[in-house]
């Protein structure tokens, strides 16, 4: 079993990345949204150690994270036009945009496809480490597969510690939830799946789409085009639901399930913390922050049941919806 080492961010520690990843070994990483556990992507050996570390499927694409635009050309067969104004605007940030690839990314990055997923994150840990490499690197989720997405260094110690050589601690994430991941057609921008960068946000730059598969489960045997929507995802160990009531109304609801099971949690909107209950924001923004270190808590309390308010839909709401429903597997309950 590797010693997984556990360091602040700073120039040395940052040198130490660079290193690991230059002699194709798996670093996790800080980024705004959650913490990613890093490859070189356009080394095929290295993006492999990636998913035997998650456990992650091998048909699920990776997102390539680049330092500046100078490390896109090479990746892609061409940028559109409408790719460069969203860059100008939204890089470095929580924002994947969906490229047709050139030959240089490995068919094990893009999960087969014959595109790839690329985006600059604003954070200046990954931008400095990306930067130190020279070469631009592969990052899902730094956790084990279909557990929630680690928002903190320590969360990624629990799920990886002996499987790799160096975690680089950021502090929190500021996001909290994975990016806005779009692609291209025919001028419109469709949303893959939801985060930060909204649809209200990406509307001014062109028509926006939310593909179904953002709200809906992807039939049997439909490609993956994005992280994020094939498999069940961001789960705790406890059974997860959704539940379409409010305020009061859903206060009753899990106050009612809680006297007859045993080890229910409820997450609410601007709940009082008792009890059963844990407050998950009482807006998307603070939704996004918490939502995957409180089902992360689920499990260190124990619950067999976790009962989440359902998130209003509209702007970053959406991307909480979106990681609730594979949280859940899709159960949602009409009160």
């Amino acid at each position: 079993m590797l010693e997984t080492r556990l360091l602040p961010f700073d120039r040395d520690s940052a040198n130490q990345a660079a290193e690991f990843l230059k002699y194709g070994e798996v670093v996790a990483i800080p980024t705004e949204t959650v913490y990613g556990l890093a490859a070189n992507a356009l080394n095929e050996n290295a993006v492999r150690k990636i998913f035997k570390a998650k456990g992650r499927p091998q048909d699920n694409p990776l997102i390539v994270h680049i330092s500046s635009m100078k490390m896109l050309p090479p990746l892609v067969r061409e940028v559109p036009e409408l790719a460069n104004r969203l860059a100008e605007q939204f890089w470095g940030g929580p924002l994947t945009m969906i490229f047709a690839k050139s030959n240089a990314v490995p068919n094990v990055t893009s999960g087969g496809l014959n595109t790839v997923a690329v985006r600059m994150p604003a954070n200046e840990a990954a931008r400095e480490i990306i930067k130190k490499c020279g070469f631009p690197l592969a990052a899902p989720s730094a956790n084990i597969s279909g557990k929630p997405s680690p928002t903190t260094a320590r969360h990624v110690f629990e799920d990886l510690n002996g499987k790799i050589p160096l975690i680089i601690d950021g502090g929190d994430c500021e996001v909290g939830v994975e990016s806005t991941v779009i692609c291209f057609e025919r001028g419109k921008i469709r949303i893959l799946r939801p985060g930060a960068v909204t649809a209200e946000m990406l509307s001014e730059f062109a028509e926006v789409i939310v593909d179904k598969a953002a709200v809906e489960e992807l039939r049997k045997g439909e490609s993956a085009l994005s992280p994020g929507m094939k498999y069940k995802h961001y789960s705790p160990k406890a059974d997860v639901y959704i539940v379409n009531a409010h305020g009061e109304e859903f206060v009753r609801y899990c106050t009612k399930r809680a006297r007859t099971e045993n080890n229910v949690l409820a997450l609410g909107a601007g709940v009082a913390e008792n009890g059963i209950f844990l407050d998950y924001g009482e807006n998307a923004q603070l939704q996004a922050q918490r939502l995957f270190s409180l089902l992360r808590k689920a499990d260190e309390l124990g619950a067999k049941t976790v009962l989440v308010e359902l998130p209003d839909r509209s702007g970053m709401g959406l991307a909480v919806y979106n990681r609730l429903l594979r949280a859940a597997a899709f159960r949602v309950i009409e009160v």
